[in-house]
C-alpha cells in the first residue's frame, strides 16, 4: 500500500492565520499548490491589546493586521472571526479549573481540540470548505484506501504532533499542514517568507501561554482564584513553609518554593504532590519524582482505537523526549507502564502514544504510580 501526504485535487481551504510567520508560509504554500485558499484570523481575546510584548502573547490588533497584510501579499480573501467566547469557555476557563483542581493542563492542546479543529472546522465545513490549514509542523498521510494517519514532522526538531494528538479521524480528514514535510531551519522558513514578500518574516515567534501575555502564570491564577495561604510539607507531613495558593505549583517544580529550612541531605527539594482539598503542597527529593506507571482518561485516537496491550513510545510534554511504554485500554481508561522510570509526570498533562512516527492517540493523565514509596 502506497501513501502520500499530498492531496490529489484542488480543495477549498480555510487557512488559520495567527499573524506569525509559520501560518503565513503555510497559507502561501497551500495557495501555490493550487488550492482555493481563504485566510481567517481568529480573534480569541475579548479585549485585544494594540501591541504584543516581544514574543509573548498573541491575538493582538497588531497580529490581526499582520495576518491581513500577509493575505493581501498572497492574494487570498481574508476575514476575522470572533471566537473569543468559545476560547474563554473551552480553553481559559478549563485552564483555570485544572490548576484549581491541582492538575497541570496544556492549553495549546486544548485549543487545537476545541477551537481550531472543532469550532473553526465546524464553521468552515458549514460554509463549504474542505479543509483547515495551519502552520503546525506535522504530517497527515493519506493511504490509497482513503484512511489517514497523523505523523511527526519530517524535522523532529520542529515537530508539533504532540499538541495535535487530540485530533480524531474526522478532524484529520479535514486537516492540512503544509509545513510538515519541511526539513529546514526556522531561518530558512523566514527566508522563504522574505522571498514571498511577507512582512512577518522577521517577526519573533510567540512563546508561553498566549492568553497570559506577561508570562506570569502564577499572577494570572492568583487574580482569578484569589490568594489562599496553605502549608508546604515534607513527605512525613512536617511543615516547612507556607504558600499563597496550591494552584501556583506544578509537579517537579524546584524554584520558588521559599522553604527556609534546608533538606537534611542538603539536596534540592521538588514539588511531589498538590492537594487542592487541604491546600497543601508536598515536597521531597528528586528521586521521589520517578514514576513507573500511570492511568490516563479521555483517550482520543487518531484513527482506529488499539485493542489489547501494545508497546509504544510516549511523549509527556510538548518539548519532551520519547520513552518506551506498554499501554492498554481498560474500561475506557488507558493504563500505561514505563520501561524505565520517568521523572516529573503531572496529572492533567497529556500523554501521546506513537508507533514509530505515527501518532496513535492522546489521553489526559489522571494519576501516577511512583517507582519508590511515597506520596501517590
Amino acid at each position: 500500500m502506497t501513501h502520500t501526504p499530498q492531496r490529489s485535487r484542488p480543495l477549498r481551504v480555510l487557512a488559520a492565520m495567527s499573524g506569525g510567520v509559520d501560518s503565513a508560509v503555510a497559507a502561501a504554500r497551500a495557495a501555490e499548490a493550487g488550492h482555493d485558499v481563504t485566510g481567517v484570523h481568529l480573534a480569541l481575546s475579548a479585549n485585544p491589546q494594540s501591541f504584543r510584548t516581544g514574543a509573548r502573547g498573541c491575538c493582538t490588533i497588531e497580529d490581526s493586521r499582520d495576518a491581513r497584510r500577509a493575505a493581501d501579499v498572497i492574494g487570498i480573501p481574508f476575514y476575522v472571526w470572533d471566537l473569543a467566547d468559545r476560547f474563554r469557555e473551552d480553553v481559559v476557563e478549563d485552564f483555570v479549573a485544572e490548576y484549581e483542581a491541582g492538575r497541570t493542563p496544556n492549553p495549546c492542546l486544548r485549543c487545537n481540540e476545541k477551537i481550531k479543529f472543532a469550532a473553526l472546522l465546524d464553521k468552515a465545513l458549514a460554509l463549504g470548505f474542505d479543509a483547515v490549514c495551519t502552520g503546525h509542523y506535522a504530517k497527515v498521510i493519506v493511504h490509497e484506501d482513503g484512511t489517514r494517519e497523523l505523523h511527526r514532522a519530517s524535522d523532529m526538531a520542529k515537530d508539533q504532533s504532540y499538541v495535535l494528538g487530540v485530533l480524531d479521524d474526522r478532524q484529520l480528514a479535514h486537516a492540512m499542514f503544509p509545513l510538515g514535510d519541511t526539513v529546514t531551519t526556522k531561518d530558512e522558513i523566514r527566508a522563504e517568507a522574505e522571498r514571498r514578500g511577507l512582512a512577518v518574516a522577521k517577526k519573533p515567534d510567540s512563546h508561553d501561554i498566549c492568553f497570559i501575555a506577561d508570562g506570569d502564570t502564577q499572577g494570572f491564577l492568583a487574580n482569578r482564584l484569589g490568594r489562599s495561604e496553605g502549608d508546604i510539607v515534607d513527605e512525613s507531613g512536617n511543615r516547612l513553609g507556607t504558600h499563597e495558593g496550591a494552584y501556583g505549583f506544578t509537579i517537579g517544580q524546584r524554584k520558588g518554593l521559599r522553604i527556609g529550612t534546608p533538606a537534611p541531605d542538603g539536596k534540592p527539594r521538588y514539588v511531589l504532590d498538590i492537594s487542592p482539598v487541604t491546600n497543601t503542597v508536598t515536597v521531597g527529593p528528586a528521586d521521589a519524582l520517578d514514576v513507573s506507571a500511570l492511568t490516563a482518561i479521555k483517550p482520543r485516537w487518531c484513527g482506529v482505537a488499539p485493542t489489547g496491550p501494545g508497546t509504544y513510545t510516549a511523549q509527556l510534554r510538548a518539548h519532551g523526549g520519547e520513552t518506551e511504554v506498554t499501554a492498554e485500554l481498560v474500561d475506557g481508561r488507558l493504563e500505561v507502564s514505563f520501561a524505565e522510570p520517568v521523572r516529573g509526570v503531572a496529572p492533567g498533562q497529556a500523554i501521546v502514544l506513537y508507533d514509530g512516527t505515527r501518532v496513535v492517540g492522546s489521553a489526559t493523565i489522571a494519576s501516577t504510580r511512583r517507582a519508590t514509596a511515597g506520596v501517590a
